[in-house]
Formats: structure tokens, C-alpha cells, sequence
């Protein structure tokens, strides 16, 4: 068994990303920029967003958040992305989800400059994934690509259980799966005998905010176990989709909650915005 360690290389990918920021301001005096579009008051969105901002100052971004009331209207939204696609300063656009239930997400999404949407949400990022072609892909799924990249875990022909059909994480990772020729099942809400899917499994990919769903008879000996859930129980502790206790001698490779898929996910934010500011060299 071995721990798939998202904090070390999380580490490893943003000091690569300072390094070419430095880069990019020395040659062609560009500093990347991001704009964070916070509405409301939800403490986890306004932890994940500080952290954000963070990660943003420690590699020589420039970033700035947008705060908003969660009464705000959704035309006041649309406005002010509409005003930061025309920033050239901002290469990044960020809409912290999820957003109050009178704001319409996907309206949110499509106004955003697909060049911007360094989240990879907007439909025409979504559909060139979906077809194999460069473009902005979702964060956390991509950070998971990038942990089997780092761990030398091989994607072809082998039979993939993503667990989960969000949009912004099990539909792109299945995507993703498939463009690496693995076999690919997702299950969801509906699925009638989760266990059955997950059982046959080479990998499985878990993220559904349950916690502890993944139980060790509900995998195979020497799978690959990658929780993207994170969760906290009664006792205020953070726990994964999967039972980590149960499992790690179970699974030939398995990712820790915390420390997992989670600084993954900001890594890429990171990597993304830079893709973006790269973009303005050819301009």
C-alpha cells in the first residue's frame, strides 16, 4: 500500500508555477492575474477562497475577490464579470460555488470569457474535454490526473468506478478517464447496487460527500483508491467518501483525507491561471 501524497506534489507544481510567474514578469512583464467572485457568507466557501488568495500571494499572482451580498441580483453578477472580462489585468475568472438558490449558476458560467474560465466550467471548455481538445479543464479532476501521472499509475484498459456525477467533478473526471483509454462506469444517486460497480474496479474514484460511503468489502484487493470527498463528522474531524482506516491495506495506492486530492485542487487553479496569463505572450 502507498499513500498517494497530494500535499508534496501540490507543493512541487505551485513552487514550478513561481518560478515561471518570475519568468513571465522578468521577460514580458506579465503578472498573472485572478479574480475570485464570492457571494454570500458560507464559511466554507469563504475558507476556500482565503486560501485561494493565499496560494495566489505566494507565487506572485495578482488576485483580487470580489464580495458580494448573497442578496445581490444575478444582473449585478453578470455585470461585474462582464467588467472583468474586459480587464486585461485578470487572466482568471473564479465564481466561488454554490451560489444562492435565486442565482441561476449555469447563466453565471456562460458569461464568463472561456479564455478567463480557469475553472473549466463554461460549456465550451467543457465540450473540448469532451472531445479531446486543449482547453480549460475542472481543477480537481485534473489534479487526480495528475497524482496517476506522478505515481506512474497507468490508465489504459483498466476498469475505472467514478462515483459521483457532478459536473464539476465526476462527469470531467469520466472524461478525462476515457481520453486516457481506461474503461469508465459512473454511478450516482440512481445507481441500484453501488458495491457491484465498485467491486470490479481497477481504480475508484469517489466524490459525493458522504462520509466513510466506500467500505473495504465494497473494493478489490490491491485497488487504487482516490477520495476526493472531504467531510466533517460530529466530532469536528475531516473524513473522506471512502473508510481510510478500513481500506488503506486494502488499496495498492490510496489518497489520505486531508492531504490528499484537496491541495491538488488549488494547485491547478494555480496552473490554469498561468496557462491563461501564457496565452497573452501571442497576443
Amino acid at each position: 500500500m502507498q499513500i498517494i501524497d497530494g500535499k508534496s506534489l501540490a507543493q512541487e507544481i505551485q513552487e514550478s508555477v513561481a518560478q515561471e510567474v518570475k519568468n513571465l514578469k522578468d521577460n514580458y512583464d506579465i503578472v498573472p492575474g485572478l479574480a475570485v467572485i464570492l457571494v454570500g457568507d458560507d464559511p466554507a466557501s469563504q475558507a476556500y477562497v482565503k486560501m485561494k488568495a493565499k496560494a495566489c500571494e505566494k507565487v506572485g499572482f495578482y488576485s483580487i475577490t470580489h464580495n458580494m451580498p448573497d442578496t445581490i441580483s444575478q444582473e449585478e453578477i453578470i455585470g461585474t464579470i462582464e467588467m472583468i472580462n474586459k480587464n486585461p489585468r485578470i487572466d482568471g475568472i473564479l465564481v466561488q460555488l454554490p451560489l444562492p438558490k435565486h442565482i441561476d449558476t449555469n447563466a453565471i458560467l456562460e458569461v464568463i470569457d472561456p479564455a478567463k474560465d480557469v475553472d473549466g466550467f463554461h460549456p465550451y471548455n467543457v465540450g473540448r474535454l469532451v472531445t479531446n481538445l486543449d482547453g480549460f479543464v475542472p481543477c480537481t479532476p485534473l489534479g487526480v490526473m495528475k497524482m496517476f501521472e506522478k505515481y506512474n499509475i497507468d490508465l489504459e484498459g483498466k476498469d475505472v468506478c467514478v462515483v459521483g456525477a457532478s459536473n464539476i467533478v465526476g462527469k470531467p473526471m469520466a472524461a478525462l478517464l476515457l481520453n486516457a483509454n481506461a474503461t469508465v462506469t459512473v454511478t450516482h444517486i440512481y445507481t441500484k447496487d453501488l458495491a457491484s460497480h465498485t467491486k470490479k474496479a481497477d481504480i475508484v474514484i469517489v466524490g459525493v460527500g458522504v462520509p466513510h460511503l466506500i467500505k473495504a468489502d465494497m473494493v478489490k484487493d490491491g485497488a487504487v483508491l482516490i477520495d476526493i470527498g472531504i467531510n466533517r463528522i460530529e466530532d469536528g474531524s475531516l473524513v473522506g467518501d471512502a473508510d481510510f482506516e478500513a481500506l488503506k491495506q486494502k488499496c495498492s495506492y490510496i489518497t489520505p483525507v486531508p492531504g490528499g486530492v484537496g491541495p491538488m485542487t488549488i494547485a491547478m487553479l494555480l496552473s490554469n491561471t498561468l496557462k491563461a496569463a501564457k496565452a497573452r505572450i501571442s497576443k
